[in-house]
């Protein structure tokens, strides 16, 4: 009977190493927040010196352009707001997406690791370059209507 109760008790501490190693798979290999650059353009050229705001429902963040800046991944969407003096506004809401890694974290790691990854936010991206044009409002049907004639707010490459 000694050796039942030892090897039910590996048993118990093996799925219990396995269950917290695997949830949370997205936090683990890419963590809960993200770098991403930002640039502030106008129809002729690059705009440096605009200072913008991004927010989320994780913060608030600054950056001048064309700078870095570190955000809190979120499911929810990126509103950034780019001001200069002399230029009107820059606005544009950028949609996060689900990594790719969520599909194995639910396969490896179950619902749990999923939804650790979820709540945190590490299950989603944001682009890693926005370049917003100065002037425009892109992304969301609620912002002022964009200028017309001017190029769309690009999200750049994941």
């Amino acid at each position: 009977m000694q050796i039942h109760s030892i090897f039910r008790a590996a048993c118990i501490i093996a799925a219990a190493t396995a269950t917290t190693t695997l949830t949370g798979c997205a936090s683990i290999v890419s963590g809960t927040n993200q770098v991403m650059s930002v640039e502030t353009l106008s129809k002729t050229g690059k705009v440096d010196g605009a200072t913008c705001k991004l927010q989320n429902d994780k913060g608030v963040y600054y950056v001048t352009t064309p700078g870095t800046v570190n955000v809190h991944r979120a499911y929810g969407d990126l509103s950034v707001t780019c001001e200069k003096a002399g230029m009107p506004a820059g606005l544009a809401v950028i949609k996060s997406t689900t990594k790719g890694m969520m599909a194995g974290n639910i396969l490896f790691g179950g619902f749990i690791g999923a939804g650790v990854d979820a709540a945190s936010g590490a299950a989603y991206d944001y682009p890693v370059l926005l370049q917003i044009m100065m002037g425009e409002s892109v992304g969301n049907p609620l912002l002022p209507a964009p200028v017309a004639g001017a190029p769309a707010v690009s999200g750049g490459m994941n």
